[in-house]
C-alpha cells in the first residue's frame, strides 16, 4: 500500500517545506552532481587526494590552516565512512510510489528507488534513500554508518534484527552545506504501527509471515489456528520474542537503541524477521569507549537497558491492547505511570477504561489474564519504576508469557505469587460464589499467606498506605434474591484507604468508603437505578510485629463445622508436602503459626449520606442502615474487628478479622466519584 501524490524529484533538497508523504514522481528531472567513484578503488582513490592536499597546506603559510583543518575533517569522515559504499545517484533508478510506513521526520525526505548498476552486488535491489537535510539528521545518518562496524561482527543476527545500512550518497549543495542521503534497505511498506491499524491486520499478518506448524514451535505452540484471542497471543509471542532478540543483540554489543518505537520497528516479508530501525541514536554503553567495570559505566549501561525496556514495554502493550493506539487512551495509561504507580496494578486502570466499552471485545485483557495473569507481570516488569527492577531481554525471553505450551518453564516464587492472586481475583469477578469457588478462593487465600514476601513490620508500613478495593470476604454473604427486606440496597464498590499519620510512628489511619444505591420501587430486579448514598467508617491503628495460629481442632468438630479447605490445617498441610510445593516453600514442615502484622484500633467514627428525599426519612434511613450491616462484611463497618494483616504485596492485600474470615483487597487508583 501506498500513499501518493504529484510532485517532482530533486536530490538536493534546500526548502524545508518538504516533508516525509509518501510521494508520487511524475517526471524526471536532470540531475547535477559531482561524480564520484562507487566502490573501494574509487575510494581509496579519493583519500589519497585529501592526503596530498594535506602535505601541501602544510608546507603553505599560516593563512592556508583554515583549508587545512577543513580537509583534515575531510578526511577523518571518509575514514569513519570507509566501510560502507560510496553510491551515485547515476547508480538508481527512482520508482513513482513511496510507501506510508517509510515516513521519517521534518528534516528527512524519503524516497525508494531501485539499484540499476549491474556492476554493483545490490542490483535490481529495492532499496530507500533518506535525504537529511539538517545537521542533526546528518548526525543521525553517520551515526547508523558508524554503529554498523560494531553490529557487522555478527552479519547473521545484524541482517535479520537490523534494517541493512548499504551506504551514502554525499553531495554538495547550493548553500554551501553537503546533501547527505543515506541508503538502506526496503523492508515492506508497512512499520509495526501500519500494521495494527488495519481492520483485518491479525489474518493479514499471519499470511505476511507465513505462519506454519514449524514456526510456531520455535515459540512453543504445538497448533495453528483457533479463537482470534489464541491467535493474536500466539503473533504477539512471535513478534515479541523476535523483537527482544533483536534489541538483546545490541545491547550484547554495548549499544542501546533509545528510539523503539511501534513506527520505528518493521517486519519484512522476506526473512520474517522484526527489524529495529537504522540505529541513527544509538547511544553506547561506555562514554569514553572503554569496557571497564566502573561505577559510573554500570549506572549508564543499566539506566540505557533499562529506558529501551521501558520502550519494549510500551510496544507490547499497544500490540496487546490496541485500544492504547487512540493517543487519548494512550496519555491516560502513560500519566498513570508518570505519577509514580506501581505498574502491577495497571490492570485495575485498563479494567476500568477497557472493561466496558472496548470495540475489540477486550481479547487485550483475556490475553494478559492467561496462565495466571502473566502477561500482566512481564508488563509490569518491562515498565517498572526504578530501572533497576526492569527485566532483562533475556529474562523476558525465558518469562511464562512468551513461552508457549510445549515449553516447561519454571516459575520463580515471583510468578507463583503472582498467579495466585490473579487467579484468586479473576474468580472473585465471576460473582459465582457456591461452595466450590469459595472453597478455591479460600485455599488460594491460605496458599498466599503461607508465601508472603514481606512479614516485618517495616514492610507493612511501606506497602500498606493507599487506596484498596475489596474482592471477596470469605466469611457470610447474604444477598437480595431470596429475602424481603425493609430497604432494597445494590452494593457498588467498597475501598479500604489506609494513609501513615507519622513517619516516626507505626500509626495508621483506616477508612472504609461503600458505595451504594436505594432502589425505589417493585421493579427492582429489571431497573437497578435508585437513589445513590454512601458510608463512611474511619479509625486509627496501631501497627505491630505478631503471629497468627493455626489451632489444631478435633476432627469430628471440624467435620460439622468447617467446609472442606475453609479453615483446615490438614488440607494446607497436605498441600505444601506434596511434590509440587515442597520446592518453593521457605519452610519444611508445615507451622504451627505465622507471622503477621497485630493491628490495635481506636475509636471508630460512622457516617452514612443519602440523596434525596431518602434523607429526610429518618425510618428509610434507618432500614438502610440495617440493610448494610446485613450485606457488608462486619469488618468493613466496624473496623475494630479487623485483628491482623497476613499477606501485602504491591498489588495485593489479605486482613483477616476477629472471627477469623478473610478480607481480599486489590490496589485501587480509579476514583469513580470524581471520575462520574
Amino acid at each position: 500500500m501506498a500513499l501518493c501524490c504529484g510532485t517532482g524529484f530533486n536530490p538536493i533538497l534546500e526548502s524545508n517545506s518538504a516533508r516525509n508523504l509518501s510521494t508520487r514522481l511524475i517526471g524526471s528531472v536532470p540531475l547535477r552532481f559531482t561524480g564520484q567513484s562507487s566502490y573501494m578503488v574509487r575510494r581509496r582513490r579519493h583519500k589519497g587526494i585529501c592526503c596530498s592536499s594535506l602535505k601541501k597546506a602544510a608546507s603553505a603559510s599560516s593563512s592556508e590552516s583554515q583549508e587545512e583543518s577543513a580537509l583534515s575533517v575531510c578526511l577523518e569522515e571518509e575514514e569513519e565512512l570507509d566501510h560502507v559504499i560510496r553510491f551515485k545517484m547515476s547508480d538508481f533508478k527512482m520508482l513513482d510510489r513511496v510507501s506510508i510506513g517509510l515516513g521519517g521526520r521534518a528534516d528527512e525526505v524519503v524516497f525508494e528507488a531501485k539499484v540499476k548498476d549491474s556492476g554493483s552486488p545490490l542490483y535490481n535491489t529495492r532499496v530507500v534513500l533518506r535525504q537529511l537535510s539538517s545537521a542533526q539528521a546528518q548526525r543521525r545518518g553517520k551515526r547508523a554508518i558508524e554503529v554498523l562496524k560494531k553490529l557487522v561482527r555478527r552479519k547473521l543476527l545484524y541482517h535479520s534484527y537490523s534494517m541493512h545500512v548499504h551506504g551514502y550518497i554525499s553531495l554538495p549543495a547550493n548553500g554551501g552545506s553537503n546533501s547527505f542521503i543515506l541508503v538502506h534497505g526496503y523492508h515492506g511498506s508497512f512499520s509495526l504501527r501500519h500494521w495494527l491499524q488495519q481492520s483485518d491486520w491479525l489474518p493479514t499478518l499471519e499470511a505476511t509471515l507465513a505462519l506454519d506448524e514449524e514456526s510456531v514451535r520455535k515459540v512453543g505452540e504445538d497448533t495453528t489456528g483457533g479463537p482470534a484471542v489464541s491467535r493474536q497471543l500466539r503473533l504477539i509471542r512471535i513478534l515479541m520474542r523476535d523483537l527482544l532478540i533483536g534489541v538483546n543483540y545490541l545491547h550484547s554489543h554495548g549499544l542501546a537503541h533509545t528510539e523503539l518505537r511501534l513506527e520505528n520497528v518493521h517486519i519484512s516479508p522476506v526473512d520474517r524477521h522484526i527489524k529495529v530501525g537504522i540505529l541513527g541514536n544509538a547511544a553506547d554503553f561506555y562514554e569514553d569507549g572503554s569496557n571497564n567495570d566502573s561505577m559510573d559505566n554500570m549506572d549508564r549501561r543499566q539506566m540505557m537497558i533499562a529506558f529501551d525496556m521501558r520502550c519494549v514495554g510500551f510496544i507490547m502493550a499497544k500490540m496487546v491492547m490496541r485500544e492504547l493506539m487512540d493517543p487519548s487512551i494512550f496519555a491516560k495509561f502513560k500519566l498513570f505511570l508518570t505519577k509514580g504507580y506501581d505498574p502491577s496494578c495497571l490492570r485495575e486502570l485498563m479494567l476500568e477504561i477497557l472493561g466496558r466499552s472496548s470495540p475489540n471485545g477486550n481479547a487485550g485483557l483475556q490475553i494478559l489474564d492467561r496462565n495466571w495473569g502473566a502477561g500482566w507481570h512481564l508488563l509490569s516488569l518491562l515498565l517498572a519504576n526504578k530501572p533497576s527492577q526492569r527485566i532483562s531481554c533475556l529474562h523476558a525471553l525465558r518469562h511464562p508469557f512468551l513461552c508457549g505450551p510445549r515449553w516447561r518453564v519454571a516459575p520463580s516464587m515471583d510468578i507463583i505469587r503472582w498467579g495466585l492472586g490473579s487467579t484468586a481475583m479473576r474468580i472473585s469477578e465471576e460473582y459465582i460464589y457456591r461452595q466450590p469457588q469459595r472453597s478455591r478462593l479460600a485455599h488460594f487465600i491460605d496458599l498466599m499467606e503461607m508465601l508472603n514476601p514481606h512479614p516485618k513490620p517495616k514492610n507493612w508500613l511501606e506497602l500498606l498506605p493507599g487506596k484498596w478495593r475489596l474482592l471477596y470476604c470469605t466469611g457470610r454473604h447474604v444477598g437480595l434474591t431470596l429475602r424481603q427486606p425493609p430497604a432494597r440496597v445494590l452494593i457498588g464498590d467498597v475501598h479500604l484507604t489506609v494513609t501513615r499519620e507519622s513517619k516516626m510512628k507505626a500509626n495508621l489511619s483506616f477508612v472504609s468508603d461503600v458505595s451504594f444505591s436505594v432502589m425505589i420501587g417493585q421493579d427492582w430486579p429489571h431497573d437497578k437505578a435508585g437513589k445513590a448514598g454512601r458510608l463512611q467508617a474511619n479509625s486509627s491503628f496501631m501497627l505491630r510485629a505478631g503471629r497468627r495460629l493455626y489451632l489444631k481442632q478435633d476432627q469430628t468438630t471440624e467435620k460439622k463445622f468447617f467446609f472442606g479447605p475453609f479453615g483446615s490445617e490438614e488440607a494446607l498441610a497436605q498441600k505444601f508436602t506434596g511434590k509440587k510445593w515442597r520446592k518453593i516453600t521457605p519452610f519444611k514442615e508445615f507451622p504451627s503459626s505465622l507471622p503477621a502484622a497485630k493491628l490495635t484500633s481506636s475509636d471508630i467514627d460512622v457516617t452514612m449520606n443519602l440523596d434525596d428525599p431518602l434523607n429526610r426519612d429518618i425510618d428509610m434511613a434507618r432500614n438502610v442502615l440495617q440493610e448494610l450491616r446485613t450485606q457488608i462484611p462486619p469488618e468493613i463497618f466496624d473496623l475494630s474487628k479487623v485483628v491482623c494483616g497476613t499477606y501485602v504485596d504491591s498489588r495485593m492485600l489479605v486482613l483477616r478479622g476477629v472471627n477469623g474470615s478473610a478480607l481480599l483487597f486489590t490496589r485501587s487508583f480509579v476514583d469513580k466519584n470524581k471520575s462520574s
